[in-house]
């Protein structure tokens, strides 16, 4: 693997999770959101990740056998989960069904922070490969001197 393609790994893995961070923002935000735009309280949402040939046509040519599995990741999408909203019996409250019930996302902030730190630490590593191939090459520079 050659310099460029080791950026290009790390650089595909930091997109990923910076939009992974910015789901799971949203998801923080809304968690008390009982009415959106489409009607009913918020839907938690996740990211799809998908596995992504850092080549492109014109390199398919070039690969070699050492390189030739390599790949980064993509978005393939960002997901409603499915879980039903929680409902919490709130008579006073604007968004109260005839009931008395209220409808709010199931969000576990608990959980979301957890992926937060997760994402967190995944970008720093995806960080410090990026630094890492900057000194190696740097190095490289250096023997040639």
């Amino acid at each position: 693997m050659d310099f460029m393609t080791a950026l290009d790994v790390s650089a595909s893995g930091m997109r990923a999770q910076r939009t992974y961070m910015n789901v799971i923002s949203m998801n923080l935000a809304n968690a008390k959101t009982t009415k959106t735009p489409e009607g009913g309280p918020y839907h938690r949402k996740s990211v799809s990740f998908a596995a992504t040939p850092v080549y492109n046509p014109f390199d398919k040519a070039m690969e070699d056998a050492q390189n030739r599995q390599l790949e980064g990741v993509s978005v393939r999408g960002i997901v409603t989960d499915k879980r039903p909203s929680k409902r919490v019996y709130e008579p006073g409250h604007p968004d109260a069904d005839k009931d008395g019930y209220v409808s709010y996302p199931d969000i576990n902030v608990v959980e979301e922070m957890a992926n937060m730190i997760t994402t967190m630490r995944s970008y720093e590593a995806n960080v410090q490969a990026v630094q890492d191939a900057k000194a190696m090459f740097n190095k490289a520079l250096q023997i040639a001197r």
